[in-house]
């Protein structure tokens, strides 16, 4: 009899689990052995307490093939429509360069990459955000600049809350213009209600005369007007305020910058520099501002330092002003950027160089002034002293609309008898001619009506100061070069197309390439924020999916997907507890209590809701004390908010009294909220929804593989139970079809959206990359998830069983395991050789590896989470080089090797190093170079040598370095100098 193989056994080898999760059924059992189990669901049983364990299986459909879910996802896109937008409003058309689309937003180098604390290998990624920090300085006349924040709203929100702590003023009022976008003025509201700030909005006049700390104008204003603001700086100056300003950086390059003028702070978006529109983000914002203020700006700041060798290396500087560190004492709760974002902006930038980016804001305007010449000559008023946004009042428009709706465009409502029309990059003569006809204009001869019109920009703010100097700005405008600059730096880069990433708690997963394909598609990319709702319902719809396939995996009831970061997750997650107490009567309740274990964001988080941390003590275990929680809880029942807790914990295990604790909040009247950053471990298995947790954030970037792109973007959607729900954050109204209500009407916004304050610029957030993870749980499917979580704890105690000979696991939880991550302990080592974490980090980076958390959330330490998508192969390539890296710690210990000349302390080593004519280390250049055989056929070099954070401090530099620098000539910074 002829065997077959059934169809059903053929068609699951073609499922994307087995694509996902790096071992096979073969390594799972081998691994399981070693662990002392003999199934994944024993082993499963051993770690996770019963108490919180979920019978059912995830309510979601099974695993599906990437040809599917490609398909599945076609047809969602298919219901876009994608209109031509020239609705502006802080969002513009723009051409990526194909260049930088592929080699850049499509790279897995660059969008697998990690947040650059480790300065060695990522000095490719940070070269590219230092060039974005000196192109958004020069362009706003700023001293210094970040490395990017979340969007403009959220931006604005930063400068108002820097403004505060540097303003002499006594007042609490902050100042904003009437012609600051609206999506800015919601947020701003959002953040200054808990923080006691209270907001004044008016004309821009009215800033000369309001007592005030600060004051944010647009330039140019939501309606385009360009004004000349000096006589206003100095009435603001004269009353001690502080002076912020949002900026378009496209007009810049022709309109003076707000340095030249008296601004303090500036902030932006970058998104016109070749980011798409997206539905809303993500987008790369930016902070600007005086040089007085860089130890108090928020977001990260990459400086320059110098290597051992004395050659100048980039770093992270100034990291003590970071919330991570500043815990409760912070003052704000950035965790996530949108590097991957900013450093497509900046490549822009390098691409079309200063004189490129005059020609296209030229040729806008140009586009604009035509147009506006046609309207005024037709009869129609349009307002004066613009660069690329029509204000065009007097009319019909509804009739004017409904036009624009039949001709597959959409404009700007502002009322019944005005709009507004932004032209863009994008904006070609047949769009002028057919923005004219929506009027009732024949345009005839562009270049006819080019001749005889004036530009429209006033004269008296004309730029005239230069911008972008450097060489970097001025060299790769040919695709040829700019794409051997970009994979130059690439290739000083290590990310998870090369290497395991093992970091704890950050969860490096694999970010497939099926799930990345829909966010290049036009009709997800090219999607206005604010288009019509009717033109989006395969964006409402992927929403919708996906909010479902979140309230599945969590045992939660309501999802809001608007948080555009973890952090912005948490801090709308405390805004909805805050919210609800006070809907009951209790606004007092304002104490949260935090586990000394917690993450930064946490403390930092509560801050910015006007709530007091009361931290509680974790036991030598690393639990937390629930005994201390339960004192905490009655010392403070009256005012009990909530309790903010990490589960997995952060010490990575299971702790047993999570239920229990959930009770002893409740009966004191808070709120538990559970900081989904370890959820990874718990995907069909447990659900915090189920256990009496009331609220997570959810890392998208993290659990659910949308790519960390060195820092950012990332996602962080609020997941609530349903008492919550109301308190989630509002919408942004997106208008109507033309003639199908009042502007605010809800037009179909999903059941997601509360009735809370915005707490990022778009409803939707980052809406554009929520097809990655509605791609990743289509393609894994519930028994995927739940498997995958399975392996990642596999993975984890496979890694700590193999190395407690030599590295001590510093916590576990039941029958001696771990969960998702686990803990080694070095501080014994540093005592007994002098070698400490950070020399073990460093050495790693000799053997190809980016290191694990360091000494993070114990100081002197490494937490390792290798993930379910690493093999067993990649596993035992890690275990072997920190088995080696034992040895060479040993040889120390028995002095057969130096305490200070030995390959650790001097880790890493360039091949500048170890080829070099002289070489005098006790240590052989072999043992330095290629530690393990393996590396001679595949070696990774570090681009420099280990870095001088402290001189990096000391000397703060955060632009490109002076071309003379790059010709070897080292000049000493003597003196704190930003440029």
């Amino acid at each position: 009899m002829t065997q077959h193989t059934s169809l059903r056994s053929l068609e699951q080898h073609d499922a994307f689990i087995a694509r996902h999760i790096g071992p096979n059924d073969a390594e799972v059992a081998q691994m399981l052995r070693v662990v002392g189990h003999e199934s994944l669901e024993s082993f499963t049983d051993a770690i996770v307490p019963a108490s919180i364990r979920t019978a059912d299986p995830l309510a979601l459909p099974e695993s599906v093939t990437e040809v599917d879910a490609l398909a599945k996802i076609r047809d969602i896109a298919d219901r876009n429509k994608v209109f031509r937008s020239f609705i502006g409003q802080g969002y513009h058309g723009t051409h990526v360069p194909n260049v930088i689309l592929r080699n850049i937003l499509e790279n897995p180098g660059w969008y697998t990459a990690y947040t650059p604390y480790q300065a060695e290998i990522s000095q490719g990624r940070m070269e590219a955000l230092i060039n974005f920090q000196t192109m958004c300085a020069e362009l706003t006349g700023m001293e210094i600049a970040n490395a990017s924040l979340l969007d403009e709203a959220t931006a604005a929100a930063e400068a108002m809350t820097l403004a505060r702590r540097s303003s002499k003023s006594k007042s609490d009022v902050f100042f904003v213009s009437a012609g600051v976008h609206p999506q800015t003025l919601e947020v701003l509201r959002t953040r200054a209600e808990p923080l006691g700030i209270e907001l004044v909005i008016g004309d821009d006049a009215r800033a000369a005369e309001t007592e005030a700390f600060g004051v944010l104008l647009q330039y140019p204003d939501t309606f385009g007007n360009a004004r000349d603001y000096n006589q206003l700086v100095e009435a603001v100056h004269a009353r001690k305020g502080v002076v912020c300003v949002a900026v378009d950086l496209l007009a810049l390059t022709v309109l003076e910058a707000p340095g030249t003028w008296g601004a303090d702070i500036v902030i932006g978006n970058t998104q016109r520099f070749g980011v798409p529109f997206g539905f809303g983000g993500p987008h790369a914002a930016f902070m600007a501002c005086r040089d007085a203020y860089k130890r108090s700006m928020p977001g990260r700041l990459i400086g320059v330092s110098v290597d051992v060798e004395g050659n100048n290396a980039y770093r992270l500087t100034l990291q003590t002003r970071e919330q991570h560190i500043r815990r409760e004492k912070a003052t704000s709760n950035i965790c996530t950027a949108q590097v991957l974002l900013a450093v497509m902006a900046s490549m822009y930038a390098v691409y079309h160089g200063p004189e490129g980016l005059v020609r296209i804001a030229r040729r806008t305007h140009r586009l604009a002034a035509i147009l506006a010449g046609a309207l005024r000559k037709a009869g129609i008023e349009v307002g004066n002293d613009f660069f690329d946004t029509l204000h065009v009042t007097g009319i019909d428009a509804g009739q004017i609309h409904e036009r624009a709706r039949a001709a597959h465009i959409n404009l700007r409502h502002v009322d019944a008898g005005s709009l507004c029309i932004s032209l863009d990059e994008t904006t070609t003569r047949e769009d002028v001619t057919a923005l004219a006809g929506l009027f009732g204009i024949e345009l005839g001869d562009i270049d006819a009506l080019d001749g005889e019109t004036a530009d429209a920009l006033p004269a008296g703010l004309l730029r005239q100061s230069e911008f972008m100097t450097h060489p970097v700005f001025n060299t790769h405008h040919s695709e040829h070069e700019l794409l051997r600059y970009m994979r130059m730096l690439s290739d000083k880069d290590l990310a998870l197309d090369r290497t395991m990433i093992p970091l704890g708690s950050c969860t490096m997963k694999l970010n497939a390439t099926a799930e990345m394909i829909p966010i290049t598609w036009p009709e997800f990319t090219n999607i206005h924020p604010l288009a019509p709702v009717d033109q989006a319902q395969g964006y409402l719809e992927l929403v919708r999916g996906l909010e479902q396939m979140l309230v599945a995996c969590t045992g939660y009831d309501n999802v809001s997907l608007q948080p555009n970061s973890g952090a912005q997750g948490e801090y709308a997650g405390l805004l909805a507890i805050r919210a609800y107490h006070e809907a009951r009567g209790e606004g007092q309740r304002d104490i949260c209590l935090i586990p000394e274990s917690a993450h930064g964001t946490n403390p930092a988080s509560a801050q910015l809701c006007g709530m007091k941390v009361v931290v509680t003590k974790c036991d030598a275990n690393g639990n937390v004390e629930v005994e201390d929680i339960r004192a905490k809880a009655e010392q403070y029942s009256d005012r009990l908010a909530a309790i903010m807790m990490t589960y997995p914990s952060t010490h990575g295990v299971f702790e047993e009294d999570v239920v229990e604790i959930c009770e002893i909040v409740h009966a004191h009247g808070g709120q538990v909220y559970t900081d989904g950053a370890n959820l990874n471990a718990m995907l069909g298995l447990a659900a915090p929804g189920k256990w009496g947790s009331d609220v997570s954030h959810l890392n998208l970037h993290k659990t659910f593989c949308i790519p960390h792109g060195g820092g950012g973007p990332g996602v962080g959607p609020c997941a609530v139970k349903s008492h919550l729900a109301p308190y989630l954050p509002g919408a942004f109204p997106l208008p109507p079809p033309a003639g199908e209500g009042a502007r605010r009407a809800d037009g179909g916004l999903t059941e997601g959206v509360g009735t809370g304050g915005m707490v990022s610029a778009a409803t939707f957030g980052s809406a554009s990359i929520l097809p990655i993870s509605w791609m990743y749980i289509t393609l894994m499917g519930r028994d995927g998830l739940r498997k995958a979580s399975q392996v990642a704890m596999l993975n984890a105690n496979y890694v700590s069983r193999r190395l407690q000979e030599h590295y001590p696991t510093l916590y576990s939880g039941r029958n001696g395991l771990v969960a998702h991550e686990c803990i080694l302990d070095l501080r014994p080592l540093e005592k007994a050789t002098g070698i400490s974490a950070e020399d073990v980090a460093k050495r790693l980076i000799d053997f190809g590896f980016h290191a694990p958390t360091l000494s993070f959330p114990v100081a002197g330490t490494l937490m390792v989470e290798p993930t379910e998508s690493e093999s067993l192969a990649e596993l035992d390539r890690f275990i072997d080089a920190m088995v080696q890296i034992r040895e060479e710690i040993q040889a120390i210990a028995d002095g057969r090797a130096d305490r200070e000349d030995n390959p650790l302390k001097h880790a890493p080593h360039t091949a500048a190093q170890v080829s070099a004519s002289e070489w005098t280390h006790a240590y052989p250049r072999e043992l330095a170079a290629f530690p393990l055989p393996t590396l001679k056929q595949h070696k990774y070099w570090p681009p420099v040598a280990r870095v001088d954070n402290v001189y990096g401090d000391k000397n703060v530099f955060c632009s490109c370095v002076p071309i003379n620098e790059y010709e070897g000539e080292i000049e000493a910074f003597s003196e704190p100098m930003v440029s």
